[in-house]
């Protein structure tokens, strides 16, 4: 039972508690809404409140022409629209909102602020556009007098920097007056407008007098150079451009190709053209044009120089070239001319026979090149810049043809050089050959080894193969060369030997003939020299000295050195 009473008092409870935070958050929400309900309202208030009718009321005393009256009524259709229709709408939506809140429906009522929100938003924009509308108009006095007063103080300004320079604008000082009155003119005007309080009119005019005297700005700016540029420097420099090209055309530079007479006569178009645009007062890219003329006019000048510097040049260019083609066709014809006998003495191959062939073609269209271009120089019709370009391709050309000339002439000449050299030789080859065989017949030795005959007959046999070779026509140099190499090996080997077999020899006999005077006193010393003796006499030097020595040695061991200072001697 107590149980049972328990837990019905806790759903009770429980009940109590939920409707309670029912209640809490419904009174929170309806507050919540309540606020931005009130906000909404303050905002239609304000509109309400806006000053577009005591500004609108301010327009009447200023009703002097018709565009205004239809202004003002316009105004005041949109005013009364906001005050009748857009304001009543606005606090509707704002009871029906209300009302559904009170009713607890949070859905339609958010839905219905939303709607408000954006009609507030229209209704607001429209009144303040068409209060700034009015102002436009019931503020212009003041904001437009402010204005004019500024324009005015630039007017001064400007007009009194044209009168201190007015000499400087020559025959547009005229239209420059007539601008100037003008602009006062439209001073005058503004007072006008001002008066019949036609405001879109005056603003019309401000404009076109902030227009007017940026222009003059301009106008005292770049006429007094236009009219200096125009009349004076370029007429001048025009003038001094047409009589260096007269001085130089008769000197013979061609100077077609610059174009001066036909550009000279634009220029003076252009000139012509510019003051007649300035004349009105139309400045539009005059200054700008008359600055490329006088550009133009200097590069002319900097053409005429480049000209002077490129005939100097190219004269000094061609005297070279003409002087080294000259020279290579002497040497080509030359060559040419002796090809006969040149195949007739050296067996020249098939390559340096088609490269020099192939330099007399390579020769013969650049002297018709060289040709064309001193025709080209003549009839003056190539500037001298592009008359030294081609006289530098023609040196060029002509450079690699004289580099594959000096390849093939250092091959016929290696060719000469060496068929000297081999005559050379084998002159000196023939002297150290007798002279060998002098050494031998003069020391008279008793008997001369069989090795050094075969080896003088191979020396001689090779010098005789040099002669043969000598002695074709036409010479193969690297045959040639070949048997030159090996007599002169063999016959250095002959003569070497025949020295050194000369010179043991030598020590071999002083040997014997200086132990000859211990013999009596040394048996095994006699024994010894009776052998190199007998090795002597058979012709092996060689042997006879290394025993004598040897033997010599045990007596005298300084016997080696007195041997060599009596050879010496």
């Amino acid at each position: 039972m107590n149980v049972t009473l328990f837990l019905i008092s806790m759903y009770v409870l429980a009940g109590i508690s939920i409707i309670v935070v029912l209640n809490i958050m419904q009174s929170f929400k309806n507050k919540k809404i309540k606020k931005e309900l009130e906000q909404l309202e303050i905002q239609k208030n304000e509109i309400d409140s806006s000053p577009i009718t005591p500004e609108l009321s301010k327009i009447e005393s200023y009703l002097k022409n018709d565009k205004l009256e239809v202004m003002y009524s316009g105004w005041k259709t949109r005013l009364e629209d906001i005050k009748e229709n857009q304001i009543p709408k606005i606090s509707d939506l704002l009871l029906d909102a209300e009302y559904s809140m009170k009713q607890s429906d949070y859905k339609n009522t958010m839905l219905k602020i939303a709607k408000l929100e954006m009609e507030i938003y229209k209704v607001r924009t429209s009144s303040q556009f068409l209060l700034n509308e009015i102002k436009q108009i019931t503020t212009s006095e003041e904001k437009n007098r402010g204005i004019i007063t500024k324009l005015k103080a630039k007017y001064r300004t400007l007009f009194q920097k044209y009168v201190e320079s007015k000499g400087e604008f020559g025959e547009i000082a005229k239209s420059v007056d007539l601008q100037f009155e003008n602009i006062s003119k439209r001073f005058e005007d503004f007072e006008k407008a001002m008066e019949n309080n036609d405001y879109m009119e005056v603003t019309n005019i401000i404009k076109a007098i902030d227009e007017m005297l940026e222009h003059m700005e301009v106008i005292l700016e770049e006429v007094p150079v236009i009219v200096i540029m125009a009349t004076n420097i370029l007429p001048k420099k025009i003038k001094e451009v047409e009589k260096t090209y007269e001085e130089m055309e008769k000197k013979g530079y061609p100077l077609d190709y610059l174009n001066v007479e036909y550009n000279i006569e634009e220029a003076n178009k252009k000139i012509i053209d510019v003051m007649d645009r300035t004349r009105v007062l139309n400045l539009e890219d005059g200054l700008f044009e008359l600055k490329v003329l006088m550009e133009y006019f200097d590069t002319v000048f900097d053409d005429f120089e480049k000209e002077k510097i490129d005939k100097t040049s190219y004269e000094d260019s061609n005297k070279k070239f003409q002087e080294k083609l000259n020279k290579t066709n002497k040497l080509v014809n030359e060559i040419f001319s002796q090809m006969d006998n040149l195949k007739n003495l050296y067996n020249l191959s098939e390559e340096d026979i088609k490269n020099l062939n192939d330099i007399k073609d390579e020769l013969e269209k650049l002297n018709t090149d060289y040709k064309v271009l001193i025709d080209h120089t003549g009839n003056n019709a190539f500037a001298y810049s592009k008359l030294t370009r081609e006289i530098e391709n023609l040196f060029i050309k002509l450079v690699n043809l004289e580099e594959k000339l000096d390849t093939t002439l250092n091959t016929i000449g290696d060719m000469h050089d060496d068929e000297q050299r081999a005559r050379e030789q084998l002159e000196e080859m023939k002297v150290i050959l007798k002279e060998a065989k002098s050494q031998i017949r003069d020391y008279n030795l008793p008997i001369i080894p069989k090795k050094y005959y075969v080896e003088l007959n191979e020396a001689q046999q090779a010098i005789k193969e040099i002669i043969v070779e000598l002695d074709k026509k036409p010479i193969d140099i690297e045959t040639l060369n070949t048997r030159v190499d090996t007599a002169r090996d063999l016959v250095f080997k002959l003569f070497g030997e025949t020295k050194e077999m000369m010179k043991t020899a030598m020590f071999a006999e002083m040997a014997i003939v200086y132990g000859n005077r211990y013999r009596s006193e040394e048996e095994e010393l006699d024994k010894n020299l009776l052998f190199a003796e007998t090795l002597f006499y058979k012709g092996d030097y060689k042997k006879s000295l290394e025993i004598s020595i040897n033997a010599l040695n045990r007596i005298d061991n300084t016997i080696y050195d007195k041997l060599l200072k009596l050879y010496e001697k």
